[in-house]
């Protein structure tokens, strides 16, 4: 328990600042409209920000060309532990609680409730 508690933070405070990124970031494209898309419309920081998280790149004057694999290795390694972090909750949250049947409930509506949101969004 101790070493999965050990992991568990480090690996979560370690990607966490990239993790709110593109938390951040994804919140603000759901949420706008007007969506710049190619490279040469980013205007203001925010629009340069969502670049970092569509193309993988942040658009600039002065560079010549752009290649976004470095970055995307990065944002694979992230996703890998993003999941390590949350399966390794998952164990503590079984693991730290005698009531099970709340961590299945958490885990059973964190499902269904998007998937739910989801399919009353339709239009009929």
């Amino acid at each position: 328990m101790k070493l999965l508690r050990r992991l568990h933070l480090y690996l979560g405070c370690f990607f966490a600042p990239l993790l709110f990124f593109y938390v951040a970031t994804g919140w603000y494209q759901t949420v706008t409209v007007d969506r710049r898309k190619g490279l040469g419309e980013a205007e203001t920081w925010i629009d340069r920000l969502r670049s970092v998280h569509v193309d993988q790149v942040y658009p600039t004057d002065s560079a010549m060309g752009f290649s976004p694999r470095l970055f995307q290795i990065l944002v694979v390694l992230t996703s890998m532990a993003l999941m390590a972090t949350l399966i390794i909750g998952v164990v503590l949250a079984f693991r730290s609680t005698r009531r099970r049947w709340l961590v299945w409930l958490a885990l059973g509506l964190g499902i269904a409730l998007p998937v739910l949101l989801l399919w009353l969004g339709q239009q009929r």
